[in-house]
């Protein structure tokens, strides 16, 4: 029964939808806040003098190696497929690409691959990070979401 309540349900492709994974972007919360948490306790926990013999771009490399890790986490996090009437925008980290729906031939995830692979009119594959294995049953109830609309299309 399509519900637009409740986004798991295996008849709700109705248009626009989003996927998000949920395993990987509760991992980047949690690992983000343990990363800086920890350089934070750390810092705390040194003796003055220590703190003193840290130079300032000592400092800046520590900072910006936090910062490169929040990066990638927050790229992990955020990425998703949207499909509306145009058709997918597929974002994969920090690189979004719009593909209309003839573009697409078919989705695909193999028994523990990590996320789908859409296969391209143009003989090209593009992964869905959107979608992540790691969700399990939700993982592969968003691709036969994703199928029923490509067959729509």
């Amino acid at each position: 029964m399509t519900s637009p309540d409740n986004p798991d349900s295996p008849d709700s492709a109705a248009l626009p939808r989003t996927w998000r994974p949920r395993g990987p972007r509760i991992a980047a919360l949690v690992f983000g806040v343990v990363l800086v948490l920890t350089f934070a306790g750390l810092w705390i926990s040194f003796p003055q003098e220590t703190k003193d013999a840290v130079s300032p771009l000592q400092r800046a490399t520590v900072i910006f190696f936090i910062g490169l890790g929040l990066l990638l986490l927050n790229g992990l996090a955020r990425s998703r497929v949207v499909a509306d009437e145009t058709g997918l925008e597929v974002v994969n980290g920090y690189r979004k690409r719009h593909l209309e729906w003839a573009q697409v031939v078919s989705v695909h995830m193999p028994p523990g691959a990590p996320w789908p692979t859409m296969d391209l009119d143009d003989g090209t594959t593009i992964s869905v990070m959107g979608i992540h294995g790691s969700d399990g049953v939700r993982a592969r109830t968003a691709v036969a979401e994703l199928k029923t609309l490509l067959n729509r299309a």
